[in-house]
């Protein structure tokens, strides 16, 4: 199991899906886990139930993902290491984390218009992404700058940094 983590926009997802396929293993993505789930999607439960209920939602997914310790490519949403209990679950779990590091004005450029992403309706979204940065380095074994480089550049560079 290799798990990606990172802010809105970092490429967790198409980097995941790359990566793979590259590995010949499945991609899973827990905002996906947690919609089927809940039956509907992210922004329905923050809208429904809060953003501490979907908090706790996606704390349990992804215990339950790392305790299968699959043979997979596993996203995280972006709020995931911030929750303690799953960062120390990751650490726990000694599966490779890669913090797909990406500036808080290439996230926006990339998913600026996205309407699905409940934090782009928050005023506080840049202070979010500074408290979440430090954060996803205390998760992460592998740190990779994910600014100015290709989906398949950070596939390279992911799987040399785990070599």
């Amino acid at each position: 199991m290799i798990v990606l983590v990172g802010f809105m926009g970092a490429g967790k997802t198409t980097v995941g899906r790359l990566l793979a396929a590259k590995l010949a293993v499945p991609f899973s993505d827990s905002d996906h886990v947690i919609e089927a789930r809940a039956g509907k999607p992210v922004r329905q439960i923050f809208a429904d139930d809060g953003e501490p209920a979907f908090r706790q939602l996606e704390h349990d997914v992804i215990a339950d993902l790392l305790a299968k310790n699959e043979d997979i490519v596993l996203a995280l949403g972006g709020g995931a290491a911030v929750h303690e209990g799953t960062r120390a679950n990751l650490a726990h779990s000694k599966v490779p984390v890669v913090y797909l590091k990406v500036s808080y004005a290439e996230a926006l450029r990339r998913v600026g218009g996205d309407r699905d992403r409940p934090m782009l309706a928050r005023p506080d979204v840049a202070q979010v992404y500074a408290e979440r940065d430090p954060r996803y380095a205390l998760a992460a074994t592998v740190t990779v700058d994910a600014d100015d480089k290709t989906p398949e550049e950070l596939v390279l560079g992911i799987l040399a940094s785990l070599q």
